[in-house]
């Protein structure tokens, strides 16, 4: 129905998530967590690794795959599995009234829960550890989910259903070397190679870098924050510290597109650079017949600004 990946796991595999993250909350009587992996074609990343083509990434590669194309998928198979008599709730990619923040966080003043023992509304499930859980790959370092597929080229969406399938095995992870080109190739630098946070996932160690998320959100659109004392406004309305990065060609960040496309810096070592590193190492299954990068990148020098 258009999903590129699928998996299936139990909900028994929550054991231990926090209640605002756990499905269990959702759908007591779950008897099955489906995880779908939609992938972002290395074609809308062409655009940016040339420097001449950006809106394609937030568009085609983003915010068209989170708001129009998984709801379809979700929508059209959870249909399917009703009309077999078994409740299925498309949760997709999207969780705009979460009740907690980026971090984790409840948000203040946000929501109550309806009664004593239930967690806030709205729950929120962590796509990737779903996506992990399912068996769908491996969280690598870059905290980015990869795929035996398309390595880190997909988004991801959740659905949960009364209907009892066959689950798939949690996949023992290979993908990821801890190369840390992610972390050397990130704008900003936010990918630390000696700080992680680690977790337990149905039996599983799981590790990631601990990463600065909230600088992430800065340096993910293109901007770069300025030292202390100096005044930008590449993010207009958010804050005045912030200024055009050397991987953005804007003197501000331009419009978002589909509330979610604001990918200015092409994810450049989490995504780009992992991707190209996991071609040459001949791991993923989405081979193509040229190499993704073939030239020194480009850099914007906004010094006299």
């Amino acid at each position: 129905m258009g999903a590129d990946l699928v998996g299936i796991g139990t909900p028994d595999r929550w054991e231990g998530a926090p209640v605002q993250m756990d499905p269990r909350m959702i759908m007591p009587e779950a008897k099955s967590i489906i995880a779908f992996g939609f992938r972002v074609m290395r074609g809308s990343l062409r655009g940016i690794e040339e420097g001449t083509f950006f809106s394609n990434y937030s568009s085609m590669g983003y915010g068209a795959l989170n708001w129009l194309y998984i709801p379809h998928t979700m929508i059209n198979l959870a249909k399917f599995i009703e009309d077999h008599g078994y409740e299925a709730i498309p949760l997709g990619h999207l969780s705009p009234w979460r009740a907690i923040d980026n971090l984790g966080n409840l948000r203040p003043g946000y929501s109550r829960p309806v009664e004593p023992g239930k967690p806030a509304p709205d729950v929120m499930v962590h796509l990737r550890i779903a996506a992990f859980l399912c068996g769908l790959g491996e969280i690598g370092w870059s905290k980015m989910f990869l795929t035996p597929q398309f390595g880190p080229r997909q988004r991801l969406a959740v659905m949960l259903t009364e209907a009892e399938l066959e689950p798939d095995e949690i996949m023992e992870p290979f993908l990821c070397d801890r190369c840390m080109l992610c972390a050397s190739e990130c704008p900003g630098g936010l990918i630390p190679t000696d700080r992680s946070v680690k977790v337990t996932l149905a039996g599983h160690e799981v590790e990631w870098a601990d990463i600065d998320h909230e600088a992430c959100g800065v340096y993910f659109r293109g901007g770069e924050i300025l030292p202390e004392g100096e005044k930008g406004d590449y993010i207009p309305d958010e804050r005045d510290d912030v200024g055009p990065g050397p991987w953005s060609p804007f003197p501000r960040k331009p419009n978002t597109i589909y509330e979610h496309g604001q990918a200015i810096s092409g994810s450049k070592g989490c995504t780009r650079a992992c991707m190209i590193h996991l071609e040459e190492q001949g791991k993923l299954q989405n081979a193509f017949k040229t190499p993704f990068r073939r030239k020194p990148l480009w850099r914007v020098d906004w010094s006299a600004e």
